[in-house]
């Protein structure tokens, strides 16, 4: 992906996908991780069961490029659980391109994780210096060496292995573990991380979200619920609690950026989230204008809800180019500006002579913030107010979000006169952290990026960045 493209998108770790007894499960893994490419595009994978054989394909990549024809069609049987990567920690490369196969005593499983856990490398090194070999360098992983660890419990289910795992690990997870002959979905215990349950015929299928289920025709059941698994076998749905520690800190950023609209996550649909945070941007800064527009395609929900708020027309002033090549290059300053007119482009017509009101969802580098701005002003904008349907991002994340440092985020070390001077425009203004709860109808948010308060125990993460200069 182009570095123009990286100024403007944050991007989250991955989505999960599962099926449980439903004919040609990999088939629809197929199209339920299609429905999730906006969580990951660096790399998908497939793995199935068939009469306790087990069989994967995986690559780097699109979905529609992993998954040939032919491909999917040796994946057969009725349980197959699938995943989409953007790579955090341990990088990027075939090796971590998930989901993992394991083979072992007890029996073979696999393994697929979106999320990110804060104290993987203190527990690589207790893992390896008990013998253990990792094949990848990918935080993940280290939930199948910890569930493998323990001889004692080979004689048991199981579940029991997986339950003293997931007590081991800290951090933000959604984990879909298969083995031949049921599907375990676990969820951390802050619910930092999304995962439903739907119905589809006699089986079950399991999401990072709701809407894979609507592809598909599934129906929606329930989210597996902070500190729970959920095993999925031919008994049907049974729950074990793996801890009594349970909190609802969904982080804050899949609904206002990550999840697509037309998801429901913990019973609140991602459009109206943002369509109500418009709204309420709207009533904490409100100035005269002409019309309001989005920033494709995250911000429009927002856009509309400003728009009736404030009975200022909603104009398409921006068009995003859904067809930009992931890999385009661009070596030089020249046509580095004129990449982002192959990703957006204003709607001179409608912009010239007008004072705008654009509505973006966050300001990350503030790179692209001000190049669209310049863009409209070029286009013949008399004024460009800029309002952010959330709080400034001032906090690394360390939890799947691809924000580490301090350095990468513009509203860290500059107040609001100064962020505004740099991106140019004639106001600017932030959503309220309040207002997110509105929003949402909501007691409990992670709200950590935007106010540094975590919700988990950080270990070795903020001493590293500490000494890099970074937090």
């Amino acid at each position: 992906m182009d570095e123009l493209i990286r100024d403007r998108e944050l991007h989250e770790e991955c989505g999960v996908f599962g099926v449980f007894g439903v004919p040609n499960a990999s088939s629809l893994t197929y199209y339920g991780l299609h429905a999730l490419q906006h969580r990951g595009q660096e790399g998908a994978g497939i793995v199935c069961v068939d009469d306790g054989v087990f069989r994967r394909v995986k690559g780097e990549g699109l979905v529609t490029e992993v998954f040939k024809e032919e491909a999917l069609r040796g994946l057969t049987g009725d349980m197959a659980i699938g995943h989409v990567r953007y790579a955090t920690t341990g990088g990027g490369g075939i090796e971590n391109v998930q989901p993992f196969m394991f083979r072992h005593n007890s029996g073979d499983f696999a393994l697929a994780h979106n999320g990110n856990l804060v104290n993987s490398v203190q527990l690589r090194d207790y893992l390896e210096n008990k013998g253990s070999l990792f094949q990848s360098s990918s935080d993940s992983e280290v939930l199948a060496h910890l569930i493998k660890k323990e001889t004692r419990s080979a004689h048991r289910p199981r579940i029991h292995s997986i339950v003293e795992a997931l007590n081991m690990i800290e951090g933000a997870f959604a984990f879909l573990i298969m083995t031949a002959n049921r599907i375990y979905a676990c969820r951390d215990k802050y619910g930092l991380r999304p995962l439903s349950i739907g119905r589809l015929g006699d089986g079950y299928v399991v999401s990072s979200e709701t809407c894979a289920f609507e592809v598909i025709g599934a129906e929606f059941v329930r989210d597996v619920a902070p500190g729970e698994i959920v095993t999925i076998d031919r008994h049907g749905l049974r729950s074990t609690d793996y801890s009594m520690y349970k909190r609802h800190q969904m982080c804050a950023m899949e609904y206002i950026y990550f999840a697509r609209p037309d998801s429901d996550i913990e019973s609140c649909n991602v459009h109206a989230f943002r369509k109500e945070t418009g709204r309420l941007l709207f009533e904490e800064s409100h100035v005269d204008a002409d019309i309001v527009v989005g920033v494709p395609d995250s911000s429009l929900s927002a856009a509309m809800g400003y728009s009736e708020a404030s009975g200022l027309p909603y104009e398409m002033g921006l068009i995003k180019n859904k067809y930009i090549g992931r890999t385009f290059i661009q070596p030089s300053q020249e046509l580095r500006e004129k990449g982002v007119r192959m990703k957006l482009a204003p709607v001179r017509s409608i912009v010239r002579g007008r004072r705008v009101i654009l509505i973006d969802d966050s300001v990350v580098r503030g790179t692209t913030s001000r190049r669209i701005v310049k863009m409209l002003r070029e286009a013949g904008a008399r004024e460009v107010h800029l309002r952010i349907a959330s709080p400034p991002l001032t906090r690394p994340c360390f939890y799947g979000v691809d924000i580490s440092t301090y350095e990468e985020l513009l509203c860290a070390r500059k107040n609001l006169d100064e962020v505004r001077a740099l991106i140019g425009c004639d106001t600017l203004a932030f959503l309220s952290k309040e207002a997110l709860f509105k929003a949402g109808g909501r007691s409990e948010l992670c709200l950590a990026c935007f106010t540094g308060h975590y919700p988990t125990a950080l270990y070795r993460r903020i001493e590293e960045a500490n000494k890099d200069g970074k937090f």
